[in-house]
């Protein structure tokens, strides 16, 4: 095995993560499957990588200074660490505005990394969602700070730009046989830079999008969501649907079974969203022809779901006693409406 470098500092950790078989998840299943490991980012998750090329070239431009400058934005858990790596690890001030969805580890890892919190605390009275209130309060925060910056993961193309190197990876490892890849979906940042270097590299790679039921990304009816970070209130400004050549929705109870089947099958502690790629492998498998290869990317780790996925009471409190969902040997993780 070849050695790995030494890094000169945690930012140069971000991408080249692990990509595993997973050779238990559906049995029976006659095809490859395997899963991109985000989670192994130093962050955590896949929004470092977008966090890294949204700041990164502002910080060795100088447009962004320690004690001068304040980096500002909106995010409901991983992006914001993300940042708020990048920012203590530089030196420069970062405010974090988020919603009561934000969980309790999320904000204490935010506070560790000394990021002030601005917490909305009311929807936005149009919508009922928090999304447009925290970018309302992004905008109030950007105007009234000299020298504030605003990354906007929601319209800034270095966002999605980031994730041709996360499926460059992926293919190369490969050697470009990648017959079907599963992405969740948010700002759409990964699942548009994914896109990007299948058309650009002509591969033939069928690009299965994963959304929220109750999220309005490919056109649906808004409605209540228990997990942050999938699917949106609010369809951002990059984000095109037709970059996925399918669509499964997700519930979130399809999102637990989901994580909850990956612990039971191969030992990964996985994140709400790999969960939800996962459910919408077990329920897209039968159009997937025998011997293809599947990649599933997994944004992030489920040790920041301890209080909500893997804890058994709030899983009751929300579903009911489901547990044979993910016990039964047979069950196939279609738990929901495709």
């Amino acid at each position: 095995m070849t050695p790995r470098p030494v890094l000169d500092g945690i930012l140069d950790a971000v991408g080249d993560t692990h990509l595993v078989e997973l050779g238990g998840l559906l049995p029976r299943f006659p095809s490859r499957v395997l899963a991109k490991l985000e989670g192994f980012n130093p962050g955590g998750s896949v929004k470092d990588r977008s966090a890294l090329s949204m700041l990164l070239g502002r910080i060795r431009g100088g447009e962004l200074i320690p004690g001068r400058s304040t980096v500002v934005e909106s995010s409901s858990g991983n992006l914001a660490i993300g940042i708020a790596q990048i920012c203590r690890y530089y030196g420069i001030d970062f405010i974090c505005v988020v919603d009561p969805k934000t969980t309790r580890q999320n904000l204490k890892i935010l506070r560790a990394y000394q990021v002030t919190v601005d917490m909305v605390t009311e929807p936005d009275p149009d919508t009922g969602a928090y999304l447009p209130a925290r970018l309302a309060r992004v905008r109030e925060l950007v105007a009234a700070l000299p020298g504030a910056y605003w990354p906007n993961q929601y319209a800034n193309p270095l966002n999605p730009r980031a994730h041709t190197r996360t499926m460059r990876e992926i293919a190369e490892a490969l050697d470009g046989r990648v017959d079907y890849l599963f992405c969740a979906t948010g700002t759409g940042g990964t699942l548009t830079g994914c896109a990007d270097y299948i058309r650009d590299h002509g591969l033939s790679t069928t690009l299965v999008g994963v959304d929220a039921l109750g999220s309005v990304l490919f056109g649906g009816p808004a409605g209540p969501r228990l997990l942050p970070g999938h699917g949106a209130a609010v369809r951002p400004a990059l984000f095109d649907p037709a970059r996925a050549d399918e669509v499964v929705l997700v519930s979130d109870l399809d999102c637990v079974v989901g994580c909850r089947t990956l612990t039971q099958r191969e030992a990964i502690l996985a994140g709400g969203s790999s969960g939800a790629v996962t459910a919408a492998l077990g329920r897209f498998a039968d159009r997937i022809p025998a011997g293809s290869t599947c990649v599933l990317v997994f944004p992030d780790r489920g040790d920041r779901y301890l209080d909500t996925i893997y804890d058994d009471e709030w899983v009751r409190r929300h579903f009911g006693d489901v547990s044979h969902l993910w016990k039964e040997p047979e069950h196939t993780m279609a738990v929901g409406t495709c």
